[in-house]
């Protein structure tokens, strides 16, 4: 297996250098929270006058930049808690991270259905309550190809965490309570779906070596966000025909129904071209228009990426007005800004 060339210093500090490097992309309105991978928001809530915010933290493993340590700003989140490569941050640093934005409403945990980010954010969690600091999580499980919709609970989060923070910003800006920015954030969750396609494998630097291999005439339908086996690797096909059957499994599982709204999310897995996405969009496009199926607005690039993983995502989330007044919401970080 051939060695993937990367331009890296050394392979030890890759996490810590990107964390670095993010927060100074970020001309001040982000800091690094001293002895621990967090990035927090500045100004914090307090040092801006909002007093009784409630506090939103995001995070899990790295190598999936700008997910989720780019999504830390106005509108968007308060803290992200960066893993390594592909691994659960710490329950120390989920723990730090929310004593160091709660501002007394609480703090709400958006992340994605993976066993070790749930097992150290419950475990965070407890930490935060021996300090008195009220805790809520809500879990992404947005995969389709995952596990079947009568084992929801089984299904890994993957590019749909983006719509799900990004409401979920919204919603810890303007609530009043924990519990009603937990509510928003849970039915934008149930209501988000998602399935990815690779053509080729992404790496995990202190390797060098790919996570999986396809043949070159190859490609894996529903492919999971760190290489995990999807429901169908076949010989690839036109444009048109990979979308049909990524769509067939997308429109049936919520479902999403003739009439109804959503927003689209076309995500590159890291290494395709806006050409691939575009035709995409096309061909998605008709699939939703034949459904009678509305798109509300459409996002496409990289948002949650694997590396050098070929390939891409769809997601769709099923709107309501309250959805969409906090997913129009203006935001701004260095990965993701609107309004």
């Amino acid at each position: 297996m051939q060695r993937v060339k990367k331009i890296l210093n050394d392979t030890a500090d890759v996490v810590a250098e990107t964390v670095e490097g993010l927060v100074l992309a970020s001309d001040g309105t982000t800091r690094l929270m001293d002895g621990h991978r967090v990035i927090v928001r500045q100004p914090s809530a307090r040092e801006a006058g909002r007093k009784g915010k409630v506090g939103l933290l995001v995070g899990g493993g790295s190598g999936h930049e700008p997910l989720f340590s780019g999504l830390v700003g106005q509108g968007l989140a308060d803290a992200a808690v960066c893993g390594n490569v592909f691994a659960a941050p710490s329950p120390d640093a989920i723990a730090a991270a929310t004593q160091d934005i709660d501002d007394g409403a609480g703090v709400l945990y958006v992340y994605g259905n993976y066993a070790g980010d749930v097992m150290n954010f419950d475990m965070g969690a407890e930490l935060a309550g021996d300090e008195d600091i009220t805790v809520r999580n809500v879990r992404v499980r947005d995969d389709v190809a995952a596990a079947p919709k009568e084992r929801i609970d089984d299904r890994r989060g993957i590019a749909g965490d983006l719509f799900v923070v990004k409401i979920a910003g919204s919603a810890c800006e303007s609530c009043d309570t924990l519990d009603e920015a937990w509510r928003i954030t849970a039915k934008a969750e149930a209501n988000t779906r998602s399935i990815g396609v690779a053509v080729s494998a992404g790496s995990i630097p202190e390797t060098g070596k790919p996570t999986f291999e396809l043949g070159d005439d190859e490609i894996e339908i529903g492919m999971g966000a760190h290489g995990e086996p999807g429901v169908s690797r076949q010989k690839i096909g036109p444009a048109d025909a990979v979308v049909d059957q990524m769509m067939a499994a997308l429109l049936p599982d919520l479902p999403f129904e003739r009439g109804c709204e959503v927003a689209l999310l076309i995500n590159n897995l890291g290494a395709s071209t806006m050409m691939e996405l575009l035709i995409a969009n096309r061909r998605i496009r008709h699939c939703l228009d034949q459904a009678g199926v509305g798109v509300h607005r459409t996002e496409i690039g990289h948002f949650l990426t694997t590396q050098e993983m070929a390939g891409y995502s769809i997601t769709l989330l099923k709107l309501d007005d309250e959805l969409k007044h906090h997913l129009d919401a203006p935001a701004r970080s260095v990965a993701y800004s609107r309004g």
